[in-house]
């Protein structure tokens, strides 16, 4: 179960020094650095530029609102649920605490309660510390948000083991990534991972319940009709083929994906484009 689904959020901005990614397996990170370690694109040598163009991709603007200063998302029966004011509560963190938070999903007292770490647990630590130290930068401003309280639905979730806490999110999600095809399409496969996957899953096929008042996501195999100036213009304005209206990817293009560099969209492009030749 996700409370919040739509784009990868931020649920509450803390840390501790504790790395929960242990396992006696091999992560998907040395997967996807077999050949070399992969990063996002930098577009500048300024570690804050390159964390601020991060945090528009990997969502933090969605879900914390453009300016960073955090959303109301509490329900009666969830609970009062708020996305922090990272203006406020990346002051109170190292850069450190910060990057094991966002990959790992807990702070020194508790886990996180629907942060989506499970993305971006096999982000290279230079783009994760990029990020921190962006965040760290921010200006303050807005109010401190209250803390998470857990209402009836979810507490009886939890109890039910229907719900899961971010760092339980990490632990099951660690081995998991898109498609492996082949090492000329890692580049790809990492940006899809901390990216499409939460909205498309890990396989990339879709899912089956509606988000917010959109329908469910599709298989990302129907970009097979896409040609690559097609899959541009999505990309950058959220507009498909057909000039068709899409009520959650298009914010979510503008918001984020339009930050893309060119190298980036191609290379998502080309797995997409073998994806969708490959799949069954």
């Amino acid at each position: 179960m996700r409370l919040l689904a739509a784009t990868p959020i931020l649920l509450a901005i803390a840390a501790c020094g504790d790395d929960v990614r242990n396992s006696q397996s091999e992560p998907v990170a040395d997967q996807l650095t077999a050949i070399a370690p992969i990063r996002f694109d930098v577009v500048s040598d300024d570690p804050n530029q390159h964390g601020e163009r991060l945090s528009a991709v990997l969502g933090c603007i969605g879900c914390h609102k453009p300016d960073l200063t955090g959303e109301d998302w509490s329900d009666p029966e969830l609970g009062v649920l708020w996305t922090a004011n990272l203006t406020l509560s990346a002051a109170a963190f190292s850069e450190h605490e910060l990057t094991v938070m966002i990959a790992g999903g807990k702070r020194p007292d508790r886990a996180l309660i629907d942060m989506p770490s499970y993305l971006f647990s096999e982000i290279h630590p230079d783009d994760l510390a990029a990020l921190a130290s962006y965040l760290k930068t921010l200006s303050a401003k807005g109010t401190q948000h209250p803390d998470p309280t857990i209402g009836p639905k979810l507490a009886e979730d939890i109890a039910n083991g229907k719900f899961e806490d971010s760092v339980q999110q990490v632990a099951e999600m660690k081995n998991k990534a898109p498609p492996d095809l082949g090492p000329e399409h890692a580049f790809a496969r990492l940006i899809l991972r901390a990216t499409c996957a939460e909205c498309h899953g890990m396989d990339l096929q879709g899912g089956t319940e509606p988000m917010m008042d959109a329908p469910p996501p599709p298989t990302l195999r129907i970009l097979a009709a896409y040609s690559a100036e097609d899959f541009s213009t999505l990309m950058r304005t959220g507009k498909p083929i057909g000039d068709r209206e899409l009520r959650v990817m298009d914010g979510v293009s503008r918001g984020r994906y339009s930050r893309f560099t060119d190298s980036e969209i191609k290379a998502l492009y080309d797995y997409l484009a073998e994806f969708a030749r490959s799949s069954p």
